[in-house]
C-alpha cells in the first residue's frame, strides 16, 4: 500500500513522497497518524544540524496523535480505531542506564523520528509497547501536544518544583509555556522572560506573568522575591544570555533545570553556584508516568492545547510550515494534519474514519 511521507532528504530540504506501507509484524501496530506536531529538534534537523545522526532519506515527527488501522499477530489490547500517542523511545535494556531504571536516557537509544521513522506520514508501524492510549473524548488535534507536555512534565519533576516555589521559566516558547503551566499546576508562583512580544503576550492570557529580557530581570525577581531570589529557574531559551540570566535570579541553594539543547559549550557563573550553593539538574525527555500524566493534564484543559496551536496545515503543506516556524516570534505550534487521502489509501482509512466520527 502507497501513502504519502514527509521527509528531510538534505540541509533545508523537505519534499513529500510516496511510501510503502507494509502490515505490521509481532508485536506491532499500523497507525494512521492524525496530528503532528513540529517542534525545535524537527528544525534543527531541517537546518542540517543533526545530519551525523538522521538517516535520510528521514521521516521526521514525533509529537504526535492518531488510530490504530491495523494490529501485529497475536497482540492484544489493541484494536482497529483505537485513539492512541507514542512515547517515541526504543532502548537496549541492556546498558547501565537501563539497569539503573533510567531507559529513556538509554545509551544506544532509538528516538523514533530522529534515529528511525517518524509519524509525518499517512501510514506508520511502531512497537505497541510505545503506545499511550488517550481518552475518547480528548479530540486528536489537541492530543498532539501531549508529547511536549510529557517534557514539560519531567522538567517540573527534575526539578522537584513544590507548592509555593517561585519558578522563572527563561524562555517562552512551546516548552516553556508548557512549563510553565505545568509548573503552576504544582502549585508554583510563575515569571517567564522571553523577548518576543507575541508570545509574552500569548502568556499573559494564559494568567501567566512574563518580562522582557530587555528589561533589569533581576531587580524585578528581587522585587517579587523580597530580595530572596527564585527558588528554581528553568533555562529553556538555549541561548548564552538565557544561561547568565537563569543563575543570576536564582536564590541560595536555589535549583537550576537546563531544558534547552545548546548546540555548543556555554561560559557559567561557578562562583554564584559556590557562592549561593546552586544546584544544576539536566532534564531529557520523559518516561511512561511523565506521558500519563500529560495525557492528563491535556485532557483535563489544565494544558489549553486550542490556545497554543497556531497553524494546521495538510500534509503536503509540511516543507512550508517548516520555513514559516523560522521566523518564530509570532507562531507557537504548528501542527501537521496527516489525514488527507491520497489516491492509493482512500479505501484503507474506513477503520480510522469511523473511530474519528464516534
Amino acid at each position: 500500500m502507497t501513502t504519502l511521507a514527509v521527509r528531510y532528504t538534505a540541509a533545508r530540504t523537505l519534499d513529500t513522497a510516496p511510501a510503502e506501507a507494509s502490515p505490521p509484524g509481532p508485536g506491532e501496530v499500523e497507525l494512521a497518524p492524525a496530528f503532528v506536531g513540529i517542534c525545535g529538534t524537527d528544525l534543527h534537523i531541517f537546518h542540517g544540524d543533526m545530519d551525523p545522526r538522521v538517516r535520510t532519506p528521514a521521516v521526521l515527527g514525533h509529537e504526535m496523535s492518531g488510530r490504530i488501522t491495523r494490529v501485529g499477530p497475536g497482540l492484544e489490547g489493541w484494536q482497529s480505531g483505537d485513539a492512541v500517542t507514542v512515547m517515541p523511545l526504543r532502548w537496549d535494556d541492556t546498558c547501565p542506564a537501563c539497569r539503573a531504571g533510567h531507559q529513556h536516557i538509554c545509551r544506544h537509544l532509538d528516538f523514533i523520528g530522529i534515529d528511525s521513522p517518524g509519524a509525518m506520514q499517512q501510514r506508520w508501524t511502531v512497537p505497541a509497547t510505545t503506545l499511550i492510549r488517550l481518552p475518547h473524548a480528548l479530540p486528536l488535534e489537541h492530543a498532539a501536544l501531549v508529547e511536549p507536555t510529557a517534557v514539560a512534565v519531567h522538567d517540573v519533576g527534575r526539578a522537584a518544583v513544590r507548592a509555593g516555589e517561585k519558578a522563572v521559566v527563561v524562555g517562552g516558547g512551546p516548552i516553556g509555556i508548557l512549563i510553565a503551566l505545568v509548573a503552576r499546576a504544582a502549585g508554583a508562583d510563575l515569571r517567564v522572560v522571553e523577548p518576543s512580544a507575541h508570545r509574552r503576550a500569548l502568556a499573559e492570557q494564559l494568567g501567566l506573568t512574563a518580562w522582557n529580557p530587555a528589561d533589569d530581570v533581576a531587580t524585578l525577581v528581587g522585587a517579587w522575591t523580597e530580595g530572596a531570589g527564585a527558588d528554581v529557574a528553568f533555562e529553556v531559551s538555549g541561548a548564552a544570555g538565557g544561561v547568565d540570566t537563569a543563575v543570576e535570579v536564582l536564590g541560595v541553594r536555589g535549583r537550576l533545570c537546563l531544558v534547552a539543547i545548546h548546540p555548543k559549550p556555554r561560559e557559567i557563573n561557578l562562583h554564584r553556584f559556590f557562592w549561593r550553593e546552586l544546584t544544576l539538574i539536566g532534564a531529557r525527555l520523559y518516561d511512561r508516568s511523565d506521558f500519563e500524566k500529560a495525557v492528563t493534564l491535556v485532557a483535563e484543559g489544565t494544558i489549553p492545547a486550542a490556545r497554543l496551536i497556531s497553524k494546521v496545515v495538510p500534509l503536503t503543506e509540511a516543507p512550508a510550515a517548516f520555513e514559516a516556524l523560522e521566523g518564530g516570534g509570532d507562531i507557537m505550534k504548528i501542527l501537521v494534519d496527516c489525514t488527507g487521502d491520497s489516491p492509493d489509501t482512500a479505501d484503507t482509512d474506513t477503520d480510522a474514519a469511523q473511530g474519528a466520527a464516534e
